[in-house]
Parts: C-alpha cells; sequence; structure tokens
C-alpha cells in the first residue's frame, strides 16, 4: 500500500472479513441498521453512508487488507496509483470510530480514539482489476484516512471504470 505523505497521529493495519464485499467505519454509539439504499450505494459508488455510519465496498467478498489513518488536516493526494477513491462524512459524538466487517462481533471491534465532531472518510481502493475467476483470490486493497473537516455529501474522487 502506498504510505502517505503526512504522517497520521494513529494508523491501524487490519485484516478484515469483507462479508456481503463491505466493512463499516462507524460511531461507537451509532444505530447499525442500514437503510434499504444501501446496497445500491455500495454498488454504483463502492461507498455508503447513513447517520454515524460510512459503508466501504469491497472487490472481495472475503478478509482484505485495510490501513486506517487519522491525520490533523486534509491529505493532498496522487490517485494515479489508485483505482478508485471517494470520500464521506462521519459523525463521531462518542469518540469512538468502530471499524469492522459488517457480520463481525461489535463489542470485539478494534476501536480508532478521536475527538468527538465531524470527520471526513477519505477511502482509497487498490487492486480491484486482480481477482481470480472465481473472485475469491487477489491482491485487494484498501486505504482509509480520516481527518476533522464539517460535513459534506459523499464525493467521487476518481472512479473506477467498471462503475
Amino acid at each position: 500500500m502506498s504510505e502517505p505523505k503526512m504522517k497520521p497521529s494513529l494508523s491501524y493495519s487490519l485484516n478484515l472479513f469483507a462479508d456481503y464485499h463491505q466493512f463499516y467505519l462507524q460511531d461507537e454509539q451509532a444505530e447499525t441498521d442500514t437503510p434499504d439504499e444501501w446496497g445500491e450505494q455500495l454498488t454504483t459508488r463502492m461507498i455508503a453512508v447513513d447517520p454515524g455510519i460510512v459503508g466501504i465496498g469491497t472487490a472481495r467478498n472475503m478478509t482484505v487488507p485495510v490501513r486506517v489513518d487519522l491525520l490533523a488536516t486534509r491529505p493532498d493526494d496522487d490517485f494515479d496509483v489508485w483505482d478508485h477513491v471517494a470520500e464521506a462524512s462521519l459523525e463521531v459524538p462518542s469518540g469512538q470510530i468502530m471499524i469492522a466487517g459488517c457480520m463481525d462481533y461489535f463489542p470485539d471491534a478494534k476501536r480508532l480514539p478521536v475527538s468527538p465532531g465531524c470527520y471526513r472518510v477519505r477511502v482509497y481502493y487498490g487492486g480491484l482489476n486482480t481477482l481470480s475467476e472465481d473472485g475469491l483470490d487477489g491482491e485487494d486493497h484498501y486505504q482509509v484516512v480520516l481527518w476533522p473537516e464539517k460535513y459534506r455529501s459523499v464525493e467521487i474522487l476518481k472512479k473506477q471504470p467498471s462503475l
């Protein structure tokens, strides 16, 4: 995975089971019922949002490598090495962001401690075209970068041509 240009204040390298081709970043106190259009958001944008939760679509329905970095400010990046880049906002009133697969046992999920407030979540998707014919193996990988920023709508900064 590419290294961020800015030094993160916290960084986690995880292997998450992306059951149903997704994993979540969510406020620890958020309700986990996702809306009806959740699947369509993930299919068309590879990112879905609901209050207190950001869903990240994955190429495989398997365990995938995920790096999560907390930055002080918006990164200034070059997207050339990435297949797809998307952003969304996440309200975190609890000060704890859970990082988990959608079927994980949430009490055991990794926590990212943050100051309560709103964060921008940028997701970098790499290796999306490396899947085996059966879709079980591949070199897909995901990097999630968060920083404090006021709420804004979802933005697709670089679109995977096949979406």
